[in-house]
């Protein structure tokens, strides 16, 4: 094998916006650098396609929509606010298991005016048997050890009536490189210039997602692939 096709050895550290105690006003900054970064990915449209496929498959009943991890709640409010934009009924939640993200969530679903509803929860435990008609989560995948991951991944299908979307990046040298360059370009954190590598170092590849959905007992998903070094995993229960 030629060193530059040497496959990069998976690296999880712990992140920055991991840790208790981070500076509200920092984390805010780096929700915010994360907001511009998301948006060159075009990560909302790619997950819009899809709700709004399913949407239209029963356009007279609400669509239920429920985001773990939620962060800032930026992709949720997009999500609403593409809904609306196209007359869609989606009822869109989003929780996270940090208090202070779903402070700074609230406050910009106060300034958007926006439907979407916040709550604290772990992604790992559900804290109520709801289920909804669709369940992600974006950039959130990578925070976790491979077992965590079949957690997730079977609380998800257990909550999702209808599809389980999860969106995250693809650990490789050129998506390392990216990152490095993009985080700096798009935001003057600190907190995302360091977070930014370490995340890519920390993902997972296209074939141990699918390993690991297997594990999970999500059976014949499919996994796109997206620019800039990114996945998305698609599930529908049969």
């Amino acid at each position: 094998m030629t060193p530059g096709l040497v496959p990069m050895p998976r690296d999880r550290k712990p992140e920055v916006m991991d840790q208790p105690g981070l500076d509200p006003v920092e984390h805010d900054r780096a929700l915010r650098g994360l907001r511009r970064i998301n948006a060159i990915s075009r990560c909302v449209p790619g997950l819009f396609r899809h709700l709004e496929s399913l949407a239209l498959e029963t356009p007279t009943a609400p669509l239920s929509v429920l985001e773990l991890a939620c962060g800032g709640g930026d992709t949720a409010i997009e999500l609403a606010a593409l809904a609306k934009r196209r007359q869609l009924k989606m009822r869109i939640h989003a929780c996270d298991l940090n208090p202070e993200a779903i402070r700074i969530a609230r406050r910009n679903v106060a300034r958007q005016n926006s439907s979407v509803e916040l709550f604290v929860a772990d992604a790992l435990e559900p804290s109520d048997d709801r289920t909804f008609d669709v369940v992600y989560c974006t950039l959130f995948v990578h925070h976790l050890d491979p077992p965590e991951v079949v957690r997730l991944l079977s609380v998800m299908s257990a909550k999702a009536r209808r599809l389980v979307l999860v969106d995250d990046l693809i650990r490789s040298r050129l998506g390392y490189a990216l990152a490095w360059a993009g985080t700096r370009l798009l935001s003057r954190s600190w907190v995302v210039h360091y977070d930014g590598p370490l995340s890519v170092q920390a993902a997972f590849t296209p074939s141990e997602v699918l390993d690991l959905a297997a594990q999970a007992g999500l059976h014949h998903p499919v996994l796109e692939r997206n620019w800039p070094e990114r996945y998305r995993l698609c599930w529908r229960p049969h």
